[in-house]
């Protein structure tokens, strides 16, 4: 919820990887969002992905017990999208991150914004799961990657045709790879108040006295459970040793040492 309150004007696509924990059930939950660097466009959405950063987030979320589930985007309100769920252009990018996770259980969420019978806008969302045989597709390279304007945004081209139902086609209906997951909604343990990573506005040391400052009345762990704050703080600490430790405090609520107390407090005061 937090995600679309303060990010979203629907305007351009954005998207995040999402991080949390897949229950022996194989149910999903969420409990951090990180947006990588992107170029978001009316239509399609360019990760410019850092291999140091994410390092440093699955480092976080080592510490955290988590590890990365899933991807989500939202649709623009100049998309037309009633003809379809996700257009060819999505279909691709959610399945080329599903194969590349590697994780049965992997969920693509998408946020949309529509209109309700007063006038008014509605935020949306909706998980899926690609289905086995679209991430075999891929992986096995059936995907035509090529898109053209004029293609149609409902349909997936096929290098070679395959069977739908009793036809072969060349062209699959992206509904036909959608395999629908339900929502539930909870209550994660981290805050979501400092500022998100690789917006239009570079994060500061003045940012993290400011968030520090307005929870001083909080044990030290506590002010520091916030996961974009983590994800700031971790490129000044030792990726394998001492990023997965502080996360680990936050994970117990637990004191966390006096060294990293004092080198978060500096940096704050540097500003």
């Amino acid at each position: 919820q937090h995600y679309v309150n303060e990010s979203l004007a629907f305007a351009v696509k954005r998207g995040g990887f999402m991080y949390g924990n897949v229950s022996e059930e194989g149910q999903v939950e969420v409990n951090f969002i990180y947006e990588p660097p992107q170029q978001g466009m009316e239509d399609n959405l360019m990760l410019m992905r850092d291999a140091e950063e994410e390092k440093r987030v699955d480092a976080i979320a080592l510490g955290l017990g988590m590890r990365r589930v899933g991807f989500i985007f939202n649709q623009t309100v100049t998309q037309d999208k009633k003809e379809y769920t996700l257009s060819n252009v999505e279909v691709l990018l959610a399945t080329q991150l599903h194969a590349e996770s590697e994780l049965k259980e992997w969920v693509t969420a998408v946020v949309k914004l529509e209109i309700n019978e007063d006038g008014g806008a509605d935020v949306h969302f909706e998980a899926f799961q690609m289905s086995d045989i679209c991430v075999r597709l891929f992986r096995e390279g059936w995907f035509e990657t090529e898109i053209g304007s004029e293609d149609d945004p409902k349909l997936s081209k096929m290098k070679k045709e395959v069977v739908v139902g009793v036809k072969d086609v060349k062209q699959v209906d992206n509904d036909f790879f959608l395999v629908l997951v339900k929502i539930l909604d909870h209550q994660g343990s981290l805050s979501c108040t400092f500022p998100i990573e690789n917006r239009n506005n570079q994060t500061t040391m003045r940012a993290l006295k400011t968030h520090m400052d307005c929870a001083r009345s909080f044990p030290f762990v506590k002010r520091i459970s916030d996961f974009h704050l983590l994800l700031f703080v971790a490129q000044f600490l030792d990726v394998a040793s001492d990023v997965p430790a502080l996360a680990e405090c936050v994970r117990l609520q637990s004191r966390v040492p006096e060294g990293h107390e004092l080198l978060i407090d500096s940096m704050a005061n540097t500003s």
